[in-house]
């Protein structure tokens, strides 16, 4: 990030998604560099990201609830999805998976985060892939990670390198710092994004 981070992030709220990736861990140094920046971080989980990362990691680094659950228990008079994207400014998806990008091209919400997804299309959506390299060449996932671009969000490609599988090869998701200046540059405007964002200006 740039030293005028801190201008940048400020009274800017970001609901950072964490899907089921080995790569779940680098989220917790992001939400904690997005806190630190001065962003206003929330966090959803889906259960598979659960088994990774403890949500009391998450709620500890941005010191506010996080959302594991689309039915929570107790209820609320508005959904906690719906109520968090209205007070959002920004979605990032870090890591996303296989998974999680193709419940979003095919328009399904069946879980927290990709719900939340779909409720936030009219502002800026960044997603980070990462999965095994076979995974992540498959003209399948390809198709996906298209449609999603097409629509409007924006990919930070995976690294090529040693994936946790074992693997060599693309998959491995971005380095946290190189996710931060994509999410920087979004909130600036500089990246030139076609769509309008109302709330970043």
């Amino acid at each position: 990030m740039s030293n005028d981070s801190t201008d940048t992030f400020k009274d800017v709220s970001i609901i950072v998604g964490v899907s089921g990736s080995i790569a779940a861990y680098k989220a917790a140094d992001l939400v904690s560099k997005l806190k630190q920046a001065g962003a206003d971080v929330h966090v959803v989980m889906t259960r598979s990201a659960k088994e990774l990362v403890g949500p009391m990691t998450f709620h500890s680094l941005s010191m506010n609830p996080v959302l594991t659950d689309l039915f929570p228990e107790g209820g609320s008079d508005k959904p906690y999805h719906i109520d968090l994207v209205d007070r959002a400014d920004l979605m990032l998806i870090a890591p996303a998976t296989a998974n999680v990008i193709g419940k979003l091209s095919a328009g399904i919400g069946d879980e927290i985060l990709s719900t939340t997804a779909l409720a936030a299309y009219d502002m800026p959506i960044i997603f980070a892939p990462a999965m095994n390299v076979r995974m992540y060449q498959n003209p399948l996932v390809q198709r996906n990670i298209r449609n999603l671009e097409d629509a409007g969000f924006i990919q930070i490609e995976p690294e090529e390198g040693y994936l946790a599988c074992g693997y060599t090869g693309k998959g491995r998701m971005a380095e946290v710092e190189s996710i931060l200046a994509v999410v920087e540059e979004t909130i600036s405007g500089s990246r030139g994004v076609e769509r309008r964002y109302p709330k970043l200006k």
